[in-house]
């Protein structure tokens, strides 16, 4: 995540929070205060001060967008880390979801209407009266048994206080097809979960 600090006044600095705490080695002395130094620094004007916050900016950027393809915990977006959402993460992707059909499946019937809609109407109102509510019935019947078990595994695996959201975010990794979900699936349809998260 990006913070700016203030810094002498007007003048501002880029944080990266993703290296923050434990997890890093302590720099020695003579790397600490080469670093206070070259923070201390003042720029050259306000410009060159825009370009260097915009560079730290983009290369955060650039470590949330690889930590969301490899799925790097110490970069990825707060909203993504922890444990607990790893674990909802794992847990939807190696089930197959209605949601994840949903798209694709629909794109399919709205063509099927142009194309019998010219030559048989009566099966318009069939797809239209008939498929759609069996599809939508069908999603809703997934995500009541998707969120069961999720709430049972999350129940049995960690505190309730550490699993504030994380149905809402299970729900709407479902709804995403596979290949769209960030962080990108670390399991495959019906690959065994880790024990410990």
């Amino acid at each position: 995540m990006l913070m700016t600090q203030r810094l002498r006044g007007s003048v501002s600095r880029v944080v990266d929070e993703t290296e923050a705490g434990k997890g890093r080695a302590t720099p020695s002395r003579k790397e600490a205060e080469a670093a206070r130094k070259a923070r201390l620094k003042a720029p050259v004007s306000r410009k060159d001060q825009v370009k260097r916050d915009r560079a730290a900016r983009e290369e955060i950027r650039a470590k949330q967008r690889e930590a969301l393809k490899t799925g790097d915990e110490k970069y990825l977006p707060a909203r993504e880390r922890g444990p607990v959402r790893h674990f909802a993460r794992d847990f939807v992707d190696r089930r197959r979801n209605v949601g994840e059909l949903l798209i694709p499946f629909l794109a399919i019937i709205l063509v099927l209407l142009f194309v019998f809609a010219s030559v048989n109407p009566d099966w318009t109102v069939y797809l239209t009266n008939i498929v759609y509510p069996v599809i939508i019935v069908s999603l809703v019947a997934d995500v009541i048994v998707m969120t069961r078990s999720l709430r049972k595994e999350l129940k049995a695996r960690f505190k309730p206080e550490e699993t504030k959201g994380t149905i809402a975010y299970a729900i709407m990794r479902g709804m995403q097809l596979r290949r769209m979900r960030l962080p990108k699936p670390q399991l495959k349809h019906g690959e065994a979960m880790k024990a410990k998260y």
